[in-house]
């Protein structure tokens, strides 16, 4: 079966999921009530929106300048920065470090460039525990699956599965509130902190003119994960850029604001480098990972480029009636949604993925609620367009299209056919796709064309 193929059965099944939905919908209507009330405390959030979008066209157009003045910045301070082209190649220079080092284990915060990398399981492969210290990142860890969301890895489930979960592996009760959970959680995990060899999590943003990472987050598992090991490696998206470290001023209140509602999260957090002369704590090394995996492909296309804007807000994914509905394991990606579906065929394949522009209704709401001001439906419809000038859509597919467009050019040719010949059409060539949950049209028996010049004849009679 084709990820595509794949991806219509998991929609199919997850559509009509009514647990799912209700867990979804109950989820995501309580992000609703928080971030409308987060986004009313701006005072003019739309000028807001447009100064990111600048600034993120900026770092877009000029990024062959930005990176090598982080690096520099970076490097000054006794950092080192690692280049990967790819996943494989980002993987094998981690496990570099880790040999290196000698290092056995590993402690992680919340990071989705490490999802695309799928790092836990390569160091399981290599003999190396890697352990997800963020709460929703632990669960869906403990439970073998990917994160559902990008901002909150375990929407789909509820506080009564989590607590099976937990009675299941660790024997809390089963009636355990979600305190109980996050402290029993805390105590699997204080220890983790205290014995891992190396740290690794992501950045929010990388900051050009100082060689720093921001991060930003509500646990404080990615300040004890960078603090108490000696290595940190963060790995990092090569687009993460902003110019200045004033920048930050305006973005981490729009993350924190279309992210979860607050005007910031609880913990911000700007990391230069390793531990400096006189400071006490810090790691003994830091490495960043400047992570392409598709992303030039991505940059060269001018018309598509500012899909690398995103932040990772997830607000696109909240607002998306697909999404709601389908979830995000049915997509298969490590980006899910709406942002996932404009650059995932340009990450992973247009040949594979170009299915996901399709899944959209085109109603706008995602660029609506975007807080970078990214076109989301303009780069879906985009999408559509390269994947067919690509001819990725199939022969049978292309032809079709081809001999509609010749017959509606002329209107003689349309009118040729009769409609029982292209209600015998629409049976046996579109039943299947179109009609599980929906009539097919009836096709009248004669045009509009041919009703009015009968009709004419019989007035002139």
């Amino acid at each position: 079966m084709s990820i595509a193929e794949d991806f219509l059965v998991q929609a199919d099944d997850k559509a009509f999921d009514e647990k799912h939905r209700h867990t979804i919908n109950y989820n995501i209507g309580k992000y609703d009530l928080a971030v409308a009330k987060g986004l009313s405390r701006f005072e003019n959030l739309e000028a807001s929106k447009r100064k990111a979008h600048v600034i993120k066209w900026r770092v877009m157009e000029n990024l062959d300048k930005f990176l090598p003045e982080f690096e520099a910045n970076f490097q000054r301070r006794g950092g080192k920065v690692i280049w990967a082209n790819d996943a494989e190649e980002a993987n094998r220079e981690i496990l570099n470090i880790l040999r290196r080092k000698n290092a056995k284990t590993v402690i992680k915060s919340k990071s989705m460039t490490t999802e695309e990398l799928h790092l836990n399981e390569f160091l399981e492969k290599n003999g190396v525990e890697s352990l997800e210290s963020d709460l929703g990142e632990y669960i869906v860890q403990l439970l073998g699956q990917p994160p559902y969301h990008i901002v909150t890895p375990a929407m789909h489930l509820s506080k009564e599965e989590i607590a099976a979960l937990f009675h299941e592996r660790f024997g809390t009760p089963l009636t355990a509130t979600p305190e109980e959970l996050t402290q029993k959680a805390r105590e699997l995990l204080r220890d983790k902190y205290l014995t891992a060899d190396v740290g690794i999590t992501g950045g929010n943003f990388l900051i050009a003119d100082t060689g720093s990472i921001a991060l930003t987050e509500n646990e404080g598992n990615a300040r004890l994960s960078t603090t108490f090991p000696k290595v940190h490696i963060a790995v990092v998206g090569i687009e993460k850029l902003i110019p200045s470290l004033a920048d930050l001023d305006l973005f981490w209140p729009l993350l924190a604001s279309h992210g979860t509602g607050q005007n910031l999260t609880v913990y911000n957090t700007v990391l230069s480098g390793p531990r400096q002369p006189g400071e006490t704590d810090g790691p003994e090394e830091m490495y960043v990972v400047l992570l392409d995996n598709g992303r030039t492909n991505l940059l060269a296309q001018k018309d598509q480029r500012q899909g690398l804007y995103c932040i990772r807000c997830g607000a696109c994914l909240n607002a998306c009636p697909v999404y709601k509905n389908i979830g995000g394991h049915t997509y298969n990606t490590t980006y899910s949604g709406p942002i996932g579906s404009v650059i995932t065929p340009h990450l992973k394949g247009m040949e594979e993925f170009k299915h996901l522009s399709y899944a959209s209704s085109l109603c706008g709401k995602c660029s609506e609620v975007c807080p970078v001001k990214i076109d989301i439906h303009k780069m879906l419809l985009l999408n559509r367009r390269d994947a067919a000038q690509g001819h990725k859509n199939g022969k049978v597919e292309d032809f079709g299209w081809t001999l509609w467009k010749k017959s509606m050019q002329k209107r003689n040719l349309v009118d040729l056919v009769g409609g029982k010949i292209k209600n015998f059409v629409l049976r046996t060539f579109f039943k299947k796709k179109w009609s599980k949950y929906r009539e097919l049209p009836e096709v009248a028996p004669k045009s509009f064309a041919a009703q009015w010049e009968a009709q004419q004849k019989t007035k002139t009679d």
